[in-house]
């Protein structure tokens, strides 16, 4: 019997899913325990667990598509968005500047009005 088509190692697939020791298994850890598996003994893992192989497919197929190549809209999406924040950046960036000189021009007002009191008396 021929191995699963997801049984193969790909390079798309996250390395961030292997399981920390003593976390409870989450369906990406169990995507790597079967990983060597095939044939009967992964029918055997399957019926000991409760799964069923068509459920680790698509796990595996869920987890890979994370790290696939993004599509064309998305990464316009991504630059559109890039866009916007920088422009963001740039008017908060000037607010800011143009806060903090109003508020020197403040505190220079108050000392020269101390000033012209000082001399008035």
């Amino acid at each position: 019997m021929p191995a699963p088509r997801w049984w193969h190692p790909r390079p798309s697939c996250p390395a961030t899913c292997l399981p920390s020791p003593g976390a409870p298994p989450s369906a990406c850890s169990l995507c790597t325990r079967t990983h060597g598996l095939s044939g009967a003994a992964l029918h055997a893992w399957c019926r000991e667990k409760g799964l069923f192989e068509h459920q680790l497919i698509t796990w595996h197929d869920a987890f890979c598509a994370v790290a696939s190549p993004e599509s064309r809209e998305s990464k316009l999406a991504v630059r559109e968005l890039q866009t916007r924040n920088d422009g963001l950046q740039r008017e908060l960036r000037r607010k800011e500047k143009a806060l903090a000189e109003a508020a020197a021009l403040l505190v220079l007002q108050k000392k020269f009005r101390a000033m012209w009191e000082d001399e008035e008396r």
